[in-house]
């Protein structure tokens, strides 16, 4: 079979880690892949029929990214692998997004850049989290200038972690967990969520569990968030009690990630949770530290 003009390789991410709402995310080493060839009309493979149409979301940001680049949107046979549950908080709309941008730089632009496909990124999905991790690689934190521009921070991560995702079978909808969140928030949270956001990024960085479980404590998100999600509170116990070092949701849910010290101890905690509720996908996963894959057929 005659390779395809791209192949795209998304991995999949979590978002906010707790106490990095909207701005903290890593990427884990679960695999979306998207093919792209050029048709005679639009033409899309591998996902559920009903989002096969042009509204698609791999296909609307491409075209999105045409337009943006002053480019005509060709049509493309577009062909999805992905592994990445779409029933939210795993980046699966990330993945699309970052695959349909990069077909159009490749396909119809000038060629794939990282930091544009990050801005054009941000332009669609509307926060950084997930994108930057997805594609970067490994734990990424994000700001936005004065300016209004976004900046992308890549941190070292220790391989110490292995994350346990988990990932019920029904919806939490974004729109739906933004809309759980107060207008407003008390001083002494915001002050006290700061301190706690730099403290899980140096937890993470340096691979010491405690100081993790000390500071994964979220204020702003998950205690709303957590009446979502049915599982929520049951998973979560079962995991801090079989020795997870955190248990966070995995951006606005439904899924969740419990952070482990050590392969034995993600083990223990994934023993404990599929012998609670066997049918409940889940994966032990390491952190990916490639990001985005871009393969040009020459």
């Amino acid at each position: 079979m005659e390779a395809p003009a791209l192949r795209v390789s998304v991995p999949a991410t979590s978002a906010n880690l707790g106490v990095g709402f909207d701005c903290l995310g890593i990427a884990l080493d679960l695999r979306a892949t998207f093919s792209f060839d050029f048709a005679d009309s639009l033409v899309i493979d591998g996902c559920d029929p009903a989002l096969a149409g042009d509204d698609n979301l791999v296909w609307t940001s491409y075209c999105d990214t045409c337009d943006r680049l002053g480019r005509s949107a060709a049509p493309l046979h577009i062909t999805i692998d992905s592994p990445i549950p779409i029933t939210g908080g795993l980046g699966s709309s990330s993945a699309c997004v970052i695959a349909g941008i990069i077909a159009a730089q490749v396909l119809v632009g000038d060629g794939f850049n990282r930091a544009d496909a990050l801005e054009e990124a941000i332009l669609i999905e509307g926060h950084p989290d997930n994108v930057a991790p997805a594609l970067f690689g490994g734990l990424a934190s994000s700001c936005i200038t004065e300016d209004g521009r976004t900046i992308a921070i890549p941190h070292a991560i220790s391989s110490v972690f292995h994350y346990v995702v988990m990932a019920p079978s029904y919806v939490v909808r974004t729109v739906k967990a933004r809309k759980a969140l107060p207008a407003s928030y008390a001083l002494r949270d915001i002050v006290t969520q700061m301190g706690r956001y730099a403290t899980v990024i140096n937890a993470l960085e340096t691979g010491n569990a405690t100081l993790l479980g000390t500071a994964c404590h979220d204020l702003i998100h998950e205690p709303y968030r957590a009446k979502l999600i049915p599982d929520h509170k049951t998973l979560k116990e079962c995991a801090l009690g079989n020795g997870a070092s955190a248990f966070t949701i995995s951006g606005s849910g439904s899924a969740m990630l419990a952070i482990c010290a050590g392969r034995d101890a993600a083990e223990r905690v994934a023993e404990a949770v599929h012998a609670l509720m066997p049918d409940l996908w889940m994966k032990i996963l390491p952190v990916d530290t490639r990001g985005t894959i871009v393969e040009v057929k020459r």
